[in-house]
């Protein structure tokens, strides 16, 4: 496995992580008082919370299988986020035993859950990567030594790049990384919104600046600006509970609105 080994492991628990807070937001237990307590204030903003990190998790659910089910072997999820089962390598693996996965992250508390990343298939393989998905060249350098680019790979980037401004390069990181990948992949991407309630995302926003993070909600139009070269899949892109619900994974949620968050999957031709 690429990366620290487990014991050298340090972990700053003064500020939140997004992982850490999407862990808690699912139930997880590998979270801190610092991420339960950002957590809670933003579910005074919007009491869904916890609905929306269920629905983009089932959204990777269904985005994996349609993928599996199509033929694709390969996977890259960036932003792997804190061990879930089912993970993507075990959705994957259902349908394709051989497909081979990995996974990155930059958070220490990612590593030292990754042993639950590593359990695949006999004749499949998954591996994990210990990287900021701000260093493109270096994830697929790593990525290179278990997926053959020769071969179709679905690029999956879910919940990440709101967490990645304009200005600190999100259009180019997906570029970098879609160039690099054969004709026949497919990128995967998820993202939260602002559209349905500007004034409650530009709150969420201030919050995360005040902990020296970066939230970067992106309107419909921005989110389908990263697919830009590439053949969307039906339905496009839509909201991440209306993508292919026939596939199953579809959670109930509080109230009538939407939840905010727009997902959707490209063919690179």
């Amino acid at each position: 496995m690429a990366g620290q080994e487990p014991h050298s492991i340090e972990i700053d628990t003064s500020k939140p992580h997004p992982a850490r807070m999407y862990d808690w937001f699912l139930g997880g237990k590998d979270n801190y008082p610092v991420d339960e307590d950002m957590a809670r204030q933003l579910l005074k903003l919007d009491a869904r919370g916890r609905d929306m990190a269920r629905v983009n998790r089932a959204f990777m659910h269904r985005a994996t299988r349609w993928l599996a089910e199509n033929g694709v072997r390969q996977f890259l999820d960036i932003g792997t986020g804190i061990p879930t089962e089912p993970n993507l390598h075990q959705i994957a693996q259902r349908t394709a035993p051989d497909a081979r996965i990995v996974y990155c992250d930059n958070d220490p508390i990612v590593l030292a859950h990754a042993a639950a990343l590593l359990r695949s298939t006999p004749e499949g393989a998954t591996e994990y990567i210990q990287a900021d998905a701000r260093k493109p060249e270096s994830i697929l350098a790593e990525a290179g030594r278990i997926l053959d680019f020769d071969q179709p790979i679905a690029l999956s980037l879910l919940a990440l790049l709101h967490f990645i401004d304009d200005e600190d390069g999100a259009g180019d990181l997906v570029d970098k990384l879609v160039e690099q990948l054969p004709s026949g992949s497919y990128l995967v991407l998820s993202h939260t919104t602002g559209d349905f309630n500007p004034e409650g995302a530009a709150q969420a926003r201030a919050m995360y600046k005040e902990r020296g993070m970066t939230l970067r909600p992106r309107s419909r139009a921005e989110l389908t600006a990263f697919f830009d070269g590439l053949e969307l899949v039906e339905p496009g892109v839509s909201l991440s509970a209306d993508w292919h619900p026939e596939l199953g994974e579809v959670i109930d949620v509080l109230g009538d609105d939407p939840i905010p968050g727009y997902a959707g999957v490209a063919r690179k031709v």
